[in-house]
């Protein structure tokens, strides 16, 4: 059994563009569906967080309509309270690397706030892709890529073929004009080759020891991939 470390916004809210606070956090199946697979496989999880702060569940992500129905919503919020690991973070800033087996970070709308300035983040994320780990990053989360540069001052990111949450998909969730900025620009302004499949599709890249998902429903395959990876 190895460890798995899963590196969790600590926000509870992302800052638009006219300074008002959207509530938010990480999204429930993109953290639960992958801790599932992981725990199924016989991993041991560790949650990390800057300042090892409790995390905060987006509530809309808890919603019936986004879980396909009622029951759904229950089957998430279960399989949420399950995932017991999420109540004693670790301080992010504690962590090493040498002790984790994989890294997976999970979105919801919270990376855009504060996993896209964190330096510590950032220096995880080049130190992962440097060491060839698996590295699964899906949804918004793959905005903590932007604190990772490299040596030589680039965006550690460079160069690999990934995915995110597309503009396409968060205009289509109603946010995109009320944004600082949006991920897919940013990432392709950082020299990512961007990858974009259609909205609310799943759809995962994988480059080297980075798999990425585009969005929620991305979350189960990924961690298929990541698995593999692990195997």
């Amino acid at each position: 059994m190895s460890k798995i470390l899963f590196v969790v916004t600590g926000v509870d809210h992302w800052t638009l563009a006219d300074g008002t606070r959207h509530p938010t956090g990480f999204w429930a199946e993109e953290a639960v569906a992958p801790y599932e697979a992981f725990k199924a496989a016989g991993h041991e999880i560790v949650v990390a967080t800057p300042g090892g702060v409790v995390p905060t569940v987006d509530g809309g992500s808890l919603a019936p309509e986004v879980n396909g129905g009622q029951e759904g919503a229950e089957k998430v919020a279960a399989s949420l309270a399950a995932f017991t690991e999420l109540q004693h973070p670790v301080k992010l800033a504690e962590v090493n690397l040498d002790d984790y087996a994989a890294v997976f970070y999970p979105g919801g709308h919270g990376p855009m706030e504060d996993l896209a300035v964190d330096a510590e983040s950032g220096k995880l994320l080049s130190t992962a892709l440097e060491s060839g780990k698996p590295l699964g990053i899906v949804c918004h989360a793959p905005a903590a890529l932007l604190a990772a540069v490299s040596a030589d001052g680039l965006p550690s990111f460079a160069g690999y073929r990934l995915t995110g949450f597309t503009n396409a998909e968060e205009t289509q969730a109603g946010l995109a004009d009320r944004a600082k900025w949006l991920l897919q620009d940013r990432l392709v302004q950082g020299g990512a080759d961007f990858r974009e499949g259609e909205p609310w599709a799943p759809h995962v890249v994988v480059d080297r020891n980075l798999v990425t998902g585009q969005n929620p429903a991305s979350s189960a395959p990924l961690a298929v991939e990541l698995l593999g990876k692990l195997a």
